[in-house]
């Protein structure tokens, strides 16, 4: 085996047996356009490099140097719990509530449609029937192909409202994090995740949310008015998995 194929595997290893798994694409690509994530692939100049025998125990000595101070947070909810957060999601309601109105009509209209085909069927002649049936059909499935574009087109700027977002989010949890001497913070926003067990007081997820809310300086949405139903804004965020 030649020393470069070596040195490019030891590197593959070293990348793989990186404890920090960033769960969110948005976060790598974060880090990796930080140019955090390219120094752990990058050789080190020829007059930094040691001999494996004696940087392992340097390496150790390192480690051992640093106790880990491990906390957890729920991501995806810290952002969509800002008031930044909670706010953009009120407008974007705000902004297709109209669009959904005219979704409903639509709706309203096919059923209507339908109940007097039901009921006059019987007395209608073949080619009218056929006719109005054709006619719901029709208009059935330019309420599908409506439905899907404002799925799409809702879908694709939220995504982009909540990226945007996310990258403020996580530069606050980035300064909170280095301040309170934290090691590593895990996310357990997705059902699959790593974490099989955390203390309540490792969960850091409220006080970044305040963190950033005082940063931002965007105020707290104001109450729905009495007798109003409030929109479903994001869900709060799940606790971290406890054992009893």
């Amino acid at each position: 085996m030649s020393a470069g194929t070596a040195a490019q595997k030891s590197r593959r290893g070293n990348l793989k047996e990186s404890p920090i798994q960033m769960k969110q694409s948005l976060l790598l690509a974060t880090l990796l356009a930080s140019g955090f994530g390219l120094s752990a692939v990058q050789p080190m100049p020829a007059a930094a490099q040691t001999p494996a025998a004696t940087a392992a125990p340097a390496a150790a000595v390192t480690a051992a140097a640093v106790p880990a101070k491990i906390a957890v947070i729920a991501f995806q909810a810290a952002v969509a719990q800002t008031n930044e957060g909670q706010r953009n999601f009120a407008d974007l309601q705000k902004k297709y509530e109209p669009k959904e109105a005219q979704l409903k009509a639509q709706n309203d209209e096919i059923e209507s449609l339908t109940k007097q085909l039901q009921a006059q069927g019987a007395s209608l002649s073949d080619a009218a029937r056929a006719s109005q049936a054709r006619t719901i059909d029709e208009k059935k499935k330019k309420l599908d192909r409506d439905a899907e574009d404002l799925r799409n087109e809702g879908g694709q700027e939220a995504q982009q409202m909540y990226n945007t977002l996310a990258s403020k989010v996580y530069d606050v949890l980035s300064s909170y994090a280095q301040q309170q001497g934290y090691t590593l913070v895990l996310d357990f926003s997705q059902q699959q995740n790593p974490i099989l067990f955390a203390q309540q007081s490792t969960d850091i997820t409220a006080p970044v949310v305040d963190a950033y809310n005082i940063k931002s300086g965007v105020p707290a949405p104001p109450p729905p008015p009495a007798g109003s139903s409030a929109p479903s804004a994001p869900k709060p965020a799940a606790k971290p998995p406890v054992t009893h």
